[in-house]
């Protein structure tokens, strides 16, 4: 007979953690999604069945966001990566430029997608010290030609995050998957925002875009018809992921009963909070981002003696800790305390590292 283990604290930077009862929900619907007589996955994606839990997603993150009706909810396919050729795609102009503000990994994919199609100019960077701050806007080469400014709003691997919104004179487009309804938006200095559903409102298999109207119109002409925003903000063009917009109206159903953007973004912070004390007031931990631009999602950290980081994920695992080794690229941990990563999570995992401390510091 095999055991089964139960849930354990995940700390997974994606996909990322999906709350209790939104997961007890979709097993009790799994088999027979209320009177459709099938799964939800079985069902017609034009039946008034899913149509209503398509039409309930869009208008959960209308309200949670405060979106106005000149904005496009878009579900697509692809992930973020597909996102970071499509807007260059549609925005970048023959002839003309967009800057990009490359501040880790997916900024860099996304400027190198915008590279194939034309002008992709950096605004700014901060890989001069491997991506360990948000740079100062002050030192930002902005140029009033730009069609858009693109940013990633968090930066998973390296732990840094835009605690502001740009002031640019241009509409911004921005990759915010890895803090999506974490807190508000400036909707008003957006021109269209995407976010792979996998970090903090959903599975993977579900992009959500929302593009504002006035933007949308300025797109170019001739596109591939899948690829083109138009196509997907005019209708149901094609079969949309019927299971990940599915569990993500019930993740957005949670976040509202969770007290919606304001009611997370104070327990985010409460979160962060508890886990960057106690790596500031120990010697023994050492947190890599730059104090200033510290992510909220992703906690980065090194171990003062690093041929002990590999004993300190192994031993975690073993405390029901699990998915804290850092990103490949920059190696020691990293703690993704998303939307559904709860208190007691982090409460559990800042008392292991009190321990593992007092036993090897």
């Amino acid at each position: 007979m095999s055991h089964r283990i139960g849930r354990l604290h995940n700390f997974s930077a994606g996909p990322g953690a999906l709350p209790l009862p939104v997961l007890e929900d979709v097993r009790d619907e799994l088999p027979v999604y209320r009177e459709t007589g099938a799964s939800v996955m079985e069902i017609s994606h034009r039946s008034p069945a899913y149509m209503q839990i398509e039409a309930s997603a869009r208008e959960r993150i209308r309200n949670l966001l405060g979106l106005t009706a000149d904005w496009h909810i878009l579900f697509l396919g692809g992930g973020a990566s597909m996102q970071f050729h499509q807007v260059a795609l549609n925005f970048l102009p023959p002839g003309g430029q967009a800057g990009y503000l490359v501040t880790g990994t997916w900024a860099k994919k996304a400027h190198a997608e915008a590279l194939r199609i034309g002008n992709g100019r950096v605004v700014a960077s901060s890989a001069d010290a491997a991506f360990n701050y948000v740079p100062d806007p002050a030192h930002w080469d902005l140029d009033p030609q730009d069609a858009y400014i693109h940013f990633t709003s968090n930066n998973t691997v390296y732990g840094t995050q835009f605690h502001y919104t740009p002031n640019v004179s241009c509409p911004l487009v921005c990759d915010a998957s890895s803090d999506f309804l974490s807190r508000p938006i400036e909707l008003e200095r957006y021109g269209l925002i995407y976010a792979g559903a996998q970090k903090n409102i959903g599975p993977a298999g579900v992009t959500v875009v929302l593009v504002r109207n006035d933007f949308l119109e300025k797109r170019n002409t001739s596109l591939p018809t899948m690829l083109d925003y138009g196509t997907h903000a005019a209708k149901c063009f094609n079969t949309p992921p019927v299971f990940a917009i599915y569990i993500v109206e019930k993740v957005l159903r949670w976040l509202e009963g969770a007290g919606g953007i304001p009611g997370i973004q104070a327990m985010n912070r409460r979160k962060a909070d508890l886990l960057y004390g106690a790596i500031d007031n120990s010697e023994f931990y050492r947190g890599t981002a730059e104090t200033e631009s510290r992510s909220l999602m992703n906690v980065t950290f090194r171990l003062a003696k690093e041929e002990l980081e590999a004993t300190f994920v192994d031993q975690a695992a073993g405390h029901g800790l699990v998915a804290l080794k850092g990103h490949r690229s920059v190696g020691g941990m990293r703690a993704s305390i998303y939307n559904a990563c709860s208190l007691e999570s982090v409460e559990v995992l800042v008392d292991f590292m009190k321990e593992f401390e007092r036993r090897n510091g």
